[in-house]
């Protein structure tokens, strides 16, 4: 199970992006993201640059919540040339955005709501959502398991592991202890993300986000 680094804080990128990606480099995490809220343009596009120079795959994340800002991050994603684009709804428009590049399509299954986001959904939408998804094309789902308003996380995670296959699962989004690392990977998720448990020093005793960050990779194995 891979682990992603989310440069970010309450679904916005931090700041400080730029010097933070400098900052953890040397711990040789394989797997680093951000979000479409909280820099410019021209500031994602350094901080993508720099995250694939040091070997890592890049990612970022949708999180704006209007269908027209939602596209304009897909075309972002596009045009900074990110390897993965995760969230998002509107699937058909972002793949067509996306057609012709090398960029791998992650859409949120369920009804996610707000910023920070909140996910409604059943196991049995989740799971609709996700073949529904995959018919159309995307490389696996960003299941936000951990905002879930409606059912309990695990039941999601397992919902979306069935309708998957060989796809892949990403789950995102208040992942913040070992044992909801433990929970994810048991339930068959193939990545999950964690950025503010990290940057509020809350996942583990370590006082320093080097420190946090040692642990979750600890904890990947």
């Amino acid at each position: 199970m891979n682990f992603i680094f989310m440069l970010t804080r309450d679904d916005r990128t931090i700041p400080n992006c730029l010097d933070i990606i400098e900052q953890i480099i040397p711990l040789n995490i394989r797997h680093i993201g951000f979000k479409d809220i909280g820099a410019d343009l021209e500031t994602l596009r350094t901080l993508n640059q720099k995250i694939q120079a040091s070997g890592a795959v890049s990612y970022l994340e949708v999180v704006a919540t209007s269908p027209q800002a939602a596209l304009n991050s897909a075309r972002m994603a596009l045009e900074i040339g990110v390897d993965h684009l995760l969230g998002g709804t509107m699937v058909a428009e972002t793949l067509e955005i996306l057609n012709g590049s090398n960029i791998s399509y992650y859409p949120f299954p369920g009804t996610p709501i707000g910023h920070p986001t909140k996910l409604g959904g059943t196991p049995e939408q989740i799971h609709a959502h996700t073949c529904d998804f995959l018919a159309q094309g995307c490389a696996g789902v960003d299941l936000l398991a951990y905002r879930a308003t409606e059912a309990e996380p695990v039941a999601l995670i397992e919902a979306a592991r069935q309708a998957l296959g060989h796809k892949t699962l990403i789950v995102a989004g208040d992942i913040n202890s070992p044992e909801r690392i433990t929970a994810v990977r048991d339930a068959g998720a193939d990545a999950f993300t964690i950025g503010s448990a990290a940057f509020n020093l809350s996942f583990c005793a370590a006082t320093t986000l080097n420190g946090q960050l040692q642990a979750i990779v600890e904890c990947v194995g």
